[in-house]
């Protein structure tokens, strides 16, 4: 079938608002000086929605506030201390007001880990503690903050230090640290390189064996009955008991 028109009059339509690109320049595009060849379809341009963007929320200003910081009730520390010191004072190891050289001498031919309390002479500490280590005897001050007690140390350690709410817990939690690393016979761990600053202060291993009496008050037949009930069992309250004599193990409810 013949038509009427010429190949010179034939237009070639797509869809779509933009012309179509000559085959020639779809195949061969050069970029900078490099030919590179598309055998992909020319896409149409899509659509794009205008971004719209979300209203911001309407600027709080922050509250300040003007409660003051709650303060300690000394009271709580005066309960705190009081009890601390008549716990000590029905241990027996409660040495009262020696000074340093004072314990040393009593601590001086008493075998590794004897130990005892004593009223500290640094004003802002209330106790220290002084034991014989494989060193000599030695002195380590007791820390008192917010109704807790615990063993001095350094800045970076102070956080891993436990604390107490009396001294004699204190002291017994060591004891009874001690007593079982000595019946799984595991040695000591060696102790860790000081940093360089501090290399003139030698590290020494606190171990805390056997509390030294005081020889001018040595403790009563009863109490030595009370720390033998102690050691036997933690539940004394519920022993068929007279209840003065529960009032008394409630006195003193250690094991040293």
């Amino acid at each position: 079938m013949l038509f009427p028109w010429s190949w010179s009059d034939m237009i070639l339509c797509v869809q779509g608002s933009h012309p179509l690109l000559a085959e020639e320049k779809i195949r061969s595009l050069s970029l900078g000086g490099f030919a590179a060849n598309l055998s992909e379809q020319v896409m149409q341009p899509l659509s794009v929605t205008p971004f719209q963007e979300e209203p911001a929320p309407p600027f709080v200003a922050p509250t300040p506030d003007n409660s003051p910081p709650q303060a300690r009730d000394p009271e709580e520390d005066l309960l705190c201390i009081a009890k601390t010191f008549s716990y000590l004072r029905e241990s027996g190891w409660y040495w009262g007001s020696i000074t340093a050289s004072e314990a040393k001498q009593q601590l001086q031919k008493m075998p590794e880990g004897t130990f005892l309390v004593r009223d500290s002479t640094h004003p802002s500490y209330l106790f220290t503690l002084s034991v014989k280590t494989n060193r000599g005897p030695t002195n380590v001050r007791i820390e008192y903050a917010d109704s807790k007690f615990r063993l001095d140390s350094n800045c970076l350690s102070r956080p891993r230090i436990l604390t107490f709410p009396d001294v004699v817990s204190l002291i017994q939690h060591y004891v009874l640290s001690c007593t079982v690393e000595s019946k799984t016979d595991a040695p000591y761990p060696p102790p860790l390189p000081l940093p360089p600053m501090q290399k003139e202060v030698s590290a020494v291993h606190l171990k805390l064996i056997q509390p030294l009496k005081r020889r001018d008050s040595p403790p009563s037949l009863q109490h030595f009955c009370r720390l033998r009930i102690n050691r036997s069992t933690a539940k004394t309250d519920q022993l068929p008991l007279p209840k003065r004599m529960n009032d008394y193990l409630k006195q003193y409810p250690f094991q040293l």
